[in-house]
């Protein structure tokens, strides 16, 4: 359900997030055991897209391991057509949801991170801060929206649930 606010259980459904937890149960116990330390942590959501010069995208050399990759190979004819895995969630259509960032977005977070560290008397302690959107876009929402933009129609078929979404 979303939002997610920095508040909210943390909890992980794969080994990637186990050790980003761990990571930041490390950074959090460091944080309180030494005054001296002020740490912010960066919790991603999904980010996607590229930069607007079109120089710095997603075009994975292997392997992509999220979405916007596979839509994109998708239009120029490197895969015939999308695999959306599950159309039985209980979502405006059926696909799973997720709170997408645009990796500009995510590129500003974190630099007023940073000049947050740098302001003076930032004794924060730790600090984690959820960058995202606040706002689910379903698979198939995103799918359309890119085919709108682009002007490709993008075919995809449904595929059984993965583990753990």
């Amino acid at each position: 359900k979303l939002p997610i606010d920095e508040g909210s259980k943390r909890s992980c459904t794969n080994p990637y997030g186990q050790r980003k937890l761990v990571v930041e149960h490390i950074l959090e116990d460091l944080a309180v055991s030494d005054s001296d330390w002020n740490l912010i942590t960066l919790r991603y959501f999904n980010p996607v897209g590229a930069h607007s010069s079109g120089q710095i995208g997603e075009d994975p050399n292997d392997i992509p391991n999220n979405l916007m990759p596979y839509i994109s190979q998708v239009a120029v004819g490197k895969l015939s057509q999308l695999n959306i895995f599950g159309n039985d969630y209980a979502t405006i259509d059926g696909t799973g949801v997720r709170d997408f960032i645009h990796v500009t977005d995510l590129a500003q977070g974190h630099v007023a991170a940073l000049n947050y560290l740098e302001q003076p008397n930032s004794a924060l302690g730790f600090l984690p801060i959820n960058l995202g959107t606040g706002t689910g876009t379903s698979v198939l929402e995103l799918v359309t929206a890119f085919s709108e933009v682009s002007g490709q129609k993008i075919p995809y078929q449904f595929a059984d649930r993965r583990a753990g979404d």
